[in-house]
């Protein structure tokens, strides 16, 4: 059912010939559009045309790739499930409202027919032409609207399932969509909390390797430190003896 409403839509925007197309979109890759063009057995600016046409309605949407050995570019389309399916329902709204508007007046209006040359006119026309036919000269008789009522309410009954359909239909696209959303998401979160933790782990690293450095400096300022006050102590030492064998050598002179 939803190939046949996917159809529908890419019949109604670019025409019943490209309806093909929908076989070889419908799918969860990208498809490249010289594949597209082979299967469809068009020309590739033909295919590009149709999906142009359905790009612009946002019916389809593309990514490209580059060729590293011949340098340009080439296209991958998928079809939008959702967005086509939504974009059908909106016109089967329309549908409904103008069948609605007919069956009104239907209802409240009469209508006249040359039932030779079947040719239809509301009561202000058929006044207009003094209820007679121009092409064959005969008299408009009056029109039967049960028929005719009957026709377009059973019209807008189809079209009524069919928006039935239509909204299952949307309703399990949208949690396929909300299930992608998610698992995306899931994994933007693990991408960014590994990155999070490869920073944060960096950081330890560079703190390490500053702390490590900070003590190998302490260790040098203190070995030259210690090396200073034994220097200090020794010094200290000499200017005792010194002081010593000074006081001596004053003793000495004293008692000669």
């Amino acid at each position: 059912m939803q190939e046949k409403f996917l159809k529908e839509v890419v019949g109604l925007v670019v025409g019943k010939q490209a309806e093909e197309i929908v076989e070889l979109l419908d799918s969860k890759k990208y498809v490249n559009e010289f594949i597209l063009a082979k299967k469809l057995d068009i020309t590739i600016n033909q295919t590009r045309n149709i999906l142009y046409k359905l790009s612009d309605s946002g019916l389809v949407s593309s990514m490209r790739k580059k060729d590293k050995k011949k340098g340009w570019y080439t296209y991958f389309w998928k079809i939008e499930v959702l967005k086509s399916l939504e974009f059908l329902k909106d016109i089967l709204k329309k549908r409904i409202a103008q069948i609605d508007s007919q069956i009104k007046s239907r209802e409240t209006k009469q209508f006249y027919v040359c039932e030779k040359c079947n040719i239809e006119f509301n009561e202000e026309n058929a006044l207009l032409h003094n209820f007679t036919c121009n092409e064959c000269g005969k008299i408009f008789t009056l029109k039967d609207n049960v028929k005719v009522l009957k026709e377009l309410k059973r019209n807008k009954e189809r079209i009524e399932k069919e928006i039935e359909l239509l909204n299952e239909l949307i309703k399990k696209e949208k949690e396929k969509s909300e299930k992608v959303r998610v698992r995306v998401v899931k994994k933007e979160k693990k991408v960014k909390d590994a990155e999070r933790k490869a920073k944060r782990n960096l950081k330890k690293k560079e703190a390490g390797k500053l702390e490590e450095v900070v003590v190998k400096k302490k260790a040098i300022k203190n070995k030259k430190t210690g090396k200073k006050k034994s220097i200090k102590k020794k010094e200290l030492s000499k200017k005792k003896v010194k002081k010593a064998s000074k006081k001596i050598g004053k003793a000495r002179k004293k008692k000669r």
